[in-house]
């Protein structure tokens, strides 16, 4: 819907992009106020008139919260695949082979599911960023513990909790997102947040196969303990909560600590409280109680314009992204007679510049693309434009898992490996965004529950690939495994065509639960 600004004064204001207030007239005569911005669209949602809430926020502001969400984002998969390459020198050192060494990591794949999930009805009852801040913490904690761990049961127990803490902000950055920016804009912050963790998996293993060139692993491991004490510095310094209520507005003028994020001047003891959760707690009344959040939780997962996206094509997607993460190295480690390609651990290093480079293209294709999908098509269709994005992005994945197989199968230059690894990862960020942004547009009073099932479909399929990965190109061939995994997308992609023709009818006949904030 758009509207037009009666002053010309108003008018240079929304060609310039800020937002401005209008009196239209609805069509019983009467006149209401609309803020409008940039094209003389409206607002959408409209902002409340109270300087505390998140919509109201300088762009500064904005950006600086969003920058908190950032490192926390990133170091949730690459804590854990920072991992991958130090089995080699963990196994002498505890008596095992290093097959054996190598699944101490797939608990704290899993554990990532769960606990994204337990993270919802917490942030939803007591704020976003008492939730940020303690997974954050507990995270270095457990970082500290693997670090010293004395035996391979010890670091594995330190690594499952590690990632069952730190999965929060995989799943509370579509929250984050929606509470500060308008509909207009989400998309870009959805993209910027999801390349955060998105490339992440291959950051990590990047720098601490650099790092073990000169250090054993338990400093390696001090060192993203380091990490993890930037990312809880950002957040205690840039972070904010984000919970607004907007159902209850009045009462929020009458009381300055209505809702957690309610405040008339930055104090330090505030912020401490409210990062800690004490004013969360405190104010927590009149607010969803953990079990409500939760069986709403489980409600939202029998909507098959939730499911269909998440569970039939986000998790095969994400599944060959993560299995090829967690492989590579038996593919490129090994010396030509043993059918690898003899890389040093120098150059093995390199290689993680392909997926980060194909996850960065697609941040700047998502950047691009999904609005020019949002000025297209969302005036005159519906929601499920959104999902154009999927198709391109689909065959690109394809195209590089097909490029990938056949390099292996042949055993062609490495730069085969490179660009189809890279591809692979363009596809995994294009989509998570696509989708993303998608069910933000189509729940956006439940965007933590929706970011909750995007994350635990993702793991689930992260998970289950390790177990299978190998050996189906030992029994298979590289080639054939490779481009079986290029049909199961494409075939996946089914899933997101069902949900473009049937989704409108999905949403009105299946609709969200009750708003909760």
């Amino acid at each position: 819907m758009a509207s037009e600004t009666e002053n010309p004064k108003d008018a240079a204001l929304a060609e310039q992009g800020q937002a401005v207030t209008v009196e239209a007239k609805d069509g019983a005569g009467s006149s209401a106020s609309s803020q409008l911005v940039t094209d003389g669209s409206v607002l959408s949602p409209q902002p409340s008139t109270s300087p505390d809430d998140p919509l109201n926020w300088s762009w500064a502001k904005k950006h600086s919260v969003l920058l908190a969400l950032i490192p926390g984002s990133m170091l949730s998969d690459w804590a854990l695949t920072w991992g991958t390459v130090v089995f080699e020198l963990q196994a002498p050192e505890w008596n095992m082979t290093v097959e054996a060494v190598a699944q101490s990591v797939s608990p704290g794949i899993f554990m990532q599911g769960p606990g994204g999930l337990l993270s919802v009805p917490l942030c939803q009852r007591y704020g976003r960023l008492p939730v940020l801040f303690w997974s954050q913490l507990l995270s270095l904690a457990f970082t500290i513990g693997a670090t010293f761990a004395p035996d391979y049961a010890s670091f594995t127990a330190m690594r499952t909790l590690q990632g069952f803490f730190g999965a929060a902000p995989q799943v509370i950055g579509l929250s984050i997102v929606h509470d500060m920016f308008f509909f207009h804009e989400r998309a870009r912050k959805v993209n910027i947040w999801a390349a955060s963790f998105l490339i992440g998996p291959y950051l990590g293993p990047f720098i601490s196969s650099l790092l073990l060139q000169h250090l054993g692993w338990r400093p390696d491991f001090g060192v993203l303990a380091g990490f993890y004490g930037f990312s809880l510095l950002m957040v205690i310094v840039f972070g904010d909560e984000t919970l607004f209520d907007r159902t209850n507005l009045e009462k929020r003028e009458t009381s300055e600590s209505a809702v957690t994020g309610t405040r008339r001047s930055f104090s330090v003891a505030g912020h401490v409280s409210r990062l800690l959760g004490i004013e969360g707690f405190r104010t927590s009344a009149g607010r969803p109680g953990l079990w409500t959040v939760f069986s709403h939780q489980l409600l939202l997962l029998t909507r098959p314009y939730l499911f269909l996206p998440t569970a039939l094509f986000i998790m095969p997607i994400t599944m060959w992204t993560i299995g090829m993460v967690s492989t590579i190295s038996q593919f490129v480690l090994p010396p030509p007679i043993a059918g690898g390609y003899g890389f040093s651990l120098i150059a093995f290093s390199m290689l993680y510049f392909a997926p980060m480079i194909g996850t960065l293209v697609a941040e700047a294709w998502g950047h691009w693309f999904n609005d020019f999908l949002a000025r297209r098509f969302m005036g005159r269709y519906s929601l499920e434009s959104r999902l154009f994005a999927v198709y391109p992005a689909v065959l690109v994945g394809a195209a590089g898992l097909i490029v990938f197989g056949q390099t292996l199968q042949h055993h062609l230059s490495w730069v085969g490996l490179a660009f189809g690894w890279g591809m692979l990862c363009f596809c995994t960020l294009a989509n998570m965004t696509a989708i993303s942004a998608y069910l933000l547009d189509c729940l956006p009073d439940h965007a933590a529950l929706t970011g909750a099932w995007l994350n635990f479909w993702r793991v689930i399929g992260g998970f289950t690939v390790t177990y299978f990965q190998i050996q189906w190109v030992v029994r298979n061939g590289p080639g054939i495994s490779f481009g079986c995994q290029a049909v199961v997308i494409v075939g996946a992609a089914f899933a997101v065509v069902a949900t473009q023709v049937y989704g409108k009818k999905w949403r009105a006949k299946f609709p969200a639960p009750a708003p909760e904030n």
